[in-house]
């Protein structure tokens, strides 16, 4: 019998992305959803009485939302271990990012089953943590910005077939949250929101988008810090929130936009994620946190094992324990930064806070994100 997330907050994982990569030389090369999982197991957070395994989505469960051609080309992919030129022009398989690599439908099907089976479980109400989900750039015919299938996307249809009519999507990843925002264009059950880095690819999501209906975005300037997140949630994104009165709400935490990240240039400290994770927690009756970005393991896992934890309302010690410690220790980041690590680490989750001045272009975002204020 599957958890109830009603009584405490489920844990949904996979063994599937332990050893799964992208490739040696990718960004995504390194272990992220695995390193979470650990570390939660480590703290003591992470019981088995909470923990799910993430079912593989079936082929008819994806073409909900992506087109059959599309996932055979993927299987085909997987079971080759090679892209046609066909393929990869109409697809995108093996080309801008997106390589050939052995689950290269496995995993992204298992990740769109955790966030379906996340959306499921919470029908009734409560909420799910899935580290694996958040590939918000997936298209319903083709690959991209390292993601094959749209999780959310499939997640959020989850709860809209099952009923529900009033439900928000918030993308804090550093890239905007294009594949989501353009699946529910101009559909009023779904509140996108996305705050994400000014002129970063996909390069879409001005702060003037509004996707054909009630879409908002946030795109903030490069330093970005934990103060300006926090007036920005304060100020803007949490009235709106409230104001829509949500059955639901779906959480992209895409850990990139932390300061130690390669491939992209906000400064957030975890902290600023554990915030708004504990500002959304109560805002609808549903709540499913997923993953996203994030390119480089210790912040990847040392964040989102603190999303978890914030969940249960669990107090973060100042010291992780000494199996965290040797799980962060063990790990392997083959980037400048990852060959002389800071001791901090692997001796702490929580990171020094990045606080500083709000900007009058953030200032600017929040008020320009209010105006035409959706009705209570």
């Amino acid at each position: 019998m599957l958890p109830d997330p009603r009584d405490r907050p489920v844990y949904i994982g996979s063994e599937i992305y332990r050893r799964s990569t992208y490739g040696p030389k990718h960004p995504l090369a390194i272990p992220r959803v695995s390193t979470c999982t650990d570390l939660c197991r480590a703290m003591g957070w992470l019981p088995d009485a909470q923990f799910v395994t993430a079912p593989m989505a079936s082929d008819a469960a994806i073409a909900r939302f992506h087109h059959p051609d599309y996932i055979a080309a993927l299987k085909r992919a997987e079971a080759t271990q090679a892209v046609s030129p066909e393929d990869r022009a109409r697809f995108r398989i093996g080309a801008e990012g997106n390589p050939v690599y052995p689950e290269i439908f496995r995993r992204p099907a298992t990740s769109a089953g955790g966030v379906m089976l996340a959306a499921e479980l919470t029908l009734a109400g409560g909420i799910v943590h899935c580290p694996g989900g958040g590939t918000h750039h997936g298209r319903p015919d083709r690959a991209s910005g390292f993601c094959y299938l749209n999780d959310p996307v499939l997640g959020l249809l989850t709860w809209l077939d099952a009923g529900l009519d009033t439900v928000v999507y918030l993308d804090i990843d550093a890239h905007h949250g294009d594949g989501v925002q353009d699946a529910f264009h101009d559909d009023p059950r779904v509140l996108t929101i996305s705050i994400h880095e000014a002129g970063r690819w996909p390069h879409t999501g001005d702060a003037a988008d509004r996707a054909g209906g009630d879409a908002r975005n946030y795109p903030v300037p490069r330093g970005c810090n934990d103060t300006e997140m926090r007036w920005l949630m304060e100020h803007s994104v949490l009235p709106l929130i409230r104001a829509r009165e949500p059955q639901a709400i779906m959480l992209q935490s895409g850990a990139d936009a932390l300061e130690e990240d390669p491939l992209a240039r906000l400064s957030l400290s975890n902290n600023a994620m554990w915030e708004v994770v504990a500002a959304v927690r109560d805002l609808a009756p549903r709540l499913a946190v997923v993953g996203g970005g994030g390119y480089n393991p210790y912040t990847v896992g040392r964040a989102w094992a603190g999303n978890w934890a914030t969940l249960n309302g669990l107090a973060i010690p100042a010291r992780t324990t000494p199996a965290a410690e040797a799980v962060l220790r063990g790990l392997r980041y083959n980037r400048a930064a990852g060959r002389t690590p800071p001791e901090h680490w692997f001796t702490t989750l929580r990171d020094a806070p990045r606080e500083g001045t709000v900007r009058d272009e953030v200032r600017r975002l929040a008020d320009a994100a209010l105006e035409e204020m959706l009705p209570a």
